[in-house]
């Protein structure tokens, strides 16, 4: 029976081990091994090339009732006014507008480093030759002004000392009567910014235009994205009936995207590791919420919502919000319902929601992220104290009789039948439960699944400094000293177990931590920081119960003969 226990427990690291093989395959292009996905139809084109198609989005010719596959591309007939790029900041963005449709084409955040050269700011919206991905807006139901169509500038391009709000204002020219107006309202420290799109009917017949609100994608993964774990990249919708819904690329490429098509509420986004870019309509508004793949890798998320007829001289403002920034859960939650779902906890978010909410508040405390990560496991510990309690008093007992079981197992390893009746007739002698171990273990592993992916999607734990070298709980340690720590202080709780009676399965016992190590050498530093404290406090309860029931604790090293 205690090997049916540490049966169990290597049928879970070897499924950990299958995904994370998968993963790494999908990370270098090939083929998952196991749990292969339906391929992507289309190849890869540059991102140059994918910029000069997002600029004219192939899709349907504008109709009176419009779908979410017509949003326009024809370019309309040009404007004395040259096409440029405004560059705006304030004290957390740098944004690049262009004139062209007034569009959002590019962000950086200026307290946020990039994943690759550090002394760069994160830029997350961009068009240039390694990234397309942008915001746009426009009209249709008619030949109206579009993201393509140009726009004159006007505003100040910064934010002043003092000033807490600066405006930025660019307008179409009349086209078929209609003339849009788009104004954008930025913030002192703030990554969501204020869109206010006005339709003005210059004409003499009435006009029944279309806004709509999508951003264009390329499907690259983000760069510096990691080999050894997974975290979802593409397009997200939620809607109070559906909740969130995340999208793969490859089911836009395939037309088997599922999503609330029709809705009076909720978001459209893209969504990558840390950051994430939403467009925000206010409750009540009727939209048409859509996905739709726009050229060669390339992609596209947004909604579509109807105006009110406009009689000649009359006009008409939506207000909408364009959130472009990390994922820090509290001000998420502040924008809009649902929008703390950006930041993905996977499958056990109703775990993983409390775990921050914790590790949030002893960080207002500590203001020092990895110590905040270690007084959570110690608290953590401490709540399961009694659980992990009766585990390492199994396992104690099981150490006591360990020498008998090894000599009878010696004694009748031609007999396997008597031998399995002598083991539980000690078992039941010696009133040891062979499972008691296990049990209370196995309750405890989805709350430090839970754990793992809090420390994983925590936007806060980016640049975050710990103690000495670790500048960065987000990074692996440059040094490996966490990961060299984090192994050894594995083999030393695999020496305090009492040693399996299967001489294979005993050897097989000392490899799994070093097996299990290499990958920690490439896990952020907090995460590792959160294995290595649960480490040393099991080591050290499992010594104090080992001692307090009369079992000197031992070190069972391997024998490799």
């Amino acid at each position: 029976m205690n090997d049916i226990r540490r049966t169990i427990l290597w049928v879970i690291f070897g499924f950990s081990m299958v995904l994370l093989w998968d993963q790494w395959q999908l990370h270098n292009g090939n083929k998952a091994t196991f749990f292969p996905k339906p391929e992507v139809a289309a190849s890869k084109t540059t991102p140059a090339a994918a910029a000069s198609s997002a600029n004219g989005v192939p899709a349907a010719s504008a109709a009176v009732t419009a779908t979410p596959g017509q949003v326009p591309s024809s370019a309309p007939a040009a404007s004395a006014a040259p096409r440029e790029k405004i560059e705006v900041t304030t004290d957390v963005l740098k944004l690049s507008f262009d004139t062209e449709g007034g569009s959002l084409v590019r962000t950086e955040f200026t307290r946020h480093a990039d994943f690759v050269d550090t002394s760069k700011p994160f830029v997350l919206l961009d068009q240039s030759s390694s990234r397309v991905y942008m915001a746009q807006t426009g009209l249709i139901g008619g030949d109206f002004p579009t993201h393509k169509s140009p726009m004159q500038f006007s505003g100040e391009r910064s934010l002043k000392d003092g000033q807490n709000e600066l405006s930025l204002r660019f307008e179409s020219d009349v086209q078929n009567g209609v003339k849009l107006v788009k104004t954008y309202t930025l913030q002192r420290g703030s990554y969501a910014i204020g869109v206010k799109h006005e339709v003005v009917n210059t004409g003499t017949t009435n006009v029944s235009p279309q806004l709509y609100l999508q951003l264009v994608r390329d499907g690259n993964k983000p760069e510096g994205e990691s080999a050894f774990y997974s975290t979802f990249t593409g397009p997200a919708i939620y809607t109070e009936a559906k909740k969130y819904q995340k999208v793969e690329f490859s089911d836009i490429e395939k037309n088997k995207a599922e999503i609330d098509k029709s809705s009076p509420n909720g978001y459209v986004a893209m969504v990558q590791h840390y950051f994430a870019t939403a467009w925000l309509l206010a409750d009540g508004i009727q939209r048409e919420n859509f996905v739709r793949k726009v050229d060669t890798n390339l992609y596209a998320v947004g909604m579509i919502t109807p105006l009110a007829d406009l009689a000649p001289g009359q006009s008409k403002s939506v207000s909408t919000q364009l959130f472009s920034g990390p994922q820090e859960e509290k001000v998420l939650e502040a924008l809009a319902p649902g929008l703390d779902l950006v930041k993905d906890y996977g499958w056990l978010a109703m775990l993983s929601k409390p775990l921050y909410w914790l590790l949030d508040k002893l960080f207002s405390f500590i203001q020092n992220w990895g110590w905040s990560i270690v007084a959570l496991v110690l608290l953590l510990k401490i709540a399961f104290y009694w659980l992990n309690a009766k585990a390492y008093s199994s396992m104690a007992k099981m150490k006591a009789i360990n020498p008998r079981i090894m000599e009878m197992r010696e004694r009748l390893k031609s007999n396997p039948q008597q031998m399995q009746q002598e083991m539980m007739k000690i078992y039941r002698e010696e009133k040891v439960n062979p499972m008691g171990g296990c049990f209370p273990i196995m309750i405890q592993i989805p709350v430090f699944i839970a754990l793992y992916w809090v420390l994983l999607s925590s936007v806060e734990m980016r640049n975050a400094p710990w103690v000495l070298w670790i500048q960065d709980l987000s990074a692996p340690d440059p040094y490996f000293i966490l990961p060299l720590v984090m192994t050894l202080t594995t083999l030393l709780q695999t020496a305090l177990n009492p040693a399996p009676p299967d001489p294979m399965q005993a050897k097989l016992m000392w490899f799994m931590p070093l097996i299990f190590s290499v990958m920690f050498f490439f896990f952020p530093a907090g995460l590792v920081l959160y294995w290595i404290t649960n480490n040393i406090l099991s080591i050290a309860q499992q010594w104090m119960i080992n001692t307090r029931m009369g079992v000197p604790p031992q070190f069972n090293l391997p024998k490799f003969k």
